[in-house]
Formats: C-alpha cells, structure tokens, sequence
C-alpha cells in the first residue's frame, strides 16, 4: 500500500521532522475558536502519546494560498527545512474566488509541490480538502470536487500516499455540517477532531483511547 512508507517512519527509531503544507485549513486560523488544529492534534499524538519525544513537528501553511503561492514560498517553508515527511493539502483556494488557479495550472503546480519534496528525499502524503457545506460558497461549491479528482489522479500517477478527507467526510451517514465552521468550509474543532482521526487511522496510529474522538466530533 502506498501508506506503507509513512507508516513505517513512524515506527523508526530515528527522530523525524514532519511538517504540514497547505491553506487556512491547515493552518487552522480562526474557526477552530482556541482548541487544537488538525496539527497540533497529531504532534500530541506522535510527540507525547506515543512518545517520539525528539520529532519536530512543523506547520508552514498560509491562509489564503495557492499551490502557485506555495511553490514561490517552497524555499523558506519547506526547503529550508528539510522535512522527512511532508502533508500536502491544496485545492480549496484555487477552485475559486479572486485568486483561483485554472485546473490544468494546479495540476502542473501540484506535480511541481511533489517533485521539489522528492527532491529533498521527503515521504510525500497528499490530502484531499474537506469539502464545502451543500450551498454555503457559491463561488467554490461547484469547482471543488474537480480539483479533488485531481489531486487523487496526481497520487495515482506519482504513486504517492493519499487520506481522502472528502470521500470521509461525505459517507457520514447524518452529513458533515456538523464539523464545519458558520462559513461552511473552514472546519471547526469537531471538524479537525474528524481529520485528525482519518489522518491517525491512515497512519495506523489511531487510538480512541488517548484523545476522546468521539465526544469532540460525535462519531
């Protein structure tokens, strides 16, 4: 399986930078009204709970950027840095709004991200955006899952890991508004409690145990 690799650093007995790259989702600005992102979540996990007390985890992202942002950032946010893993999560800015990035464009930009993070030997894992609450961002509703099946195309042509936040989040049986800010794409601190937890059963390291999952994001 193409987590394989990544699950395997985990398990390494050397210490390991992981870093996150991506939009305000990843960043985890604001909605999350003062409970742990997504990222912070997993440094928990992997730096405290299962004690890879000398990892160093990193988190690069911007609100508001591009892939073609991320490219011009890519020396001082990643290269510099030299990250053995890196999680890649792009598309919901540039499938809409002032600043949106053509399909064809994000798809070169991607393969661009994937082959400058090669190039500084990182484990490469891409995830899909969550997706947009049904009539909530007109401007970026109907675009998004194109970019979504691109992301997925470039994961199978590159072989490289993918956690499918999108096809997660809408098999939940009672819909995923829940985990979504006022806006209707910023997720909430239930809705990073839920990427998180997709993230952790990907990686093989979920444990419901050590972070109460279910009372956060009620699944």
């Amino acid at each position: 399986m193409r987590m394989d690799a990544a699950r395997v650093l985990l398990r390494s007995e050397s210490p390991l930078v992981w870093l996150f790259y991506g939009d305000s989702i990843t960043q985890g600005v604001r909605h999350t009204e003062g409970f742990r992102d997504y990222t912070q979540l997993f440094a928990e996990r992997v730096r405290f709970e299962m004690g890879r007390r000398t990892d160093i985890v990193i988190n690069t992202a911007i609100s508001g950027q591009t892939t073609q942002e991320l490219l011009e950032g890519f020396d001082w946010r990643v290269g510099r840095i030299a990250p053995d893993v890196v999680f890649l999560m792009s598309g919901m800015v540039d499938c809409g709004g002032a600043k949106s990035i053509p399909i064809r464009q994000f798809e070169e930009n991607l393969h661009a991200l994937c082959r400058r993070m090669r190039d500084l030997k990182a484990q490469v894992v891409l995830q899909t955006s969550t997706p947009i609450v049904p009539g909530k961002v007109t401007f970026r509703e109907p675009h998004l899952p194109a970019y979504t099946e691109v992301l997925r195309h470039v994961s199978g042509k590159l072989a490289l890991p993918l956690i499918d936040h999108d096809r997660h989040w809408r098999a939940q049986p009672g819909g995923f508004a829940a985990w979504d800010a006022a806006d209707g794409y910023h997720p909430n601190a239930a809705g990073h409690a839920a990427i998180a937890r997709n993230l952790f059963l990907a990686m093989d390291c979920f444990d419901p145990a050590a972070i109460p999952f279910r009372e956060v994001t009620g699944i």
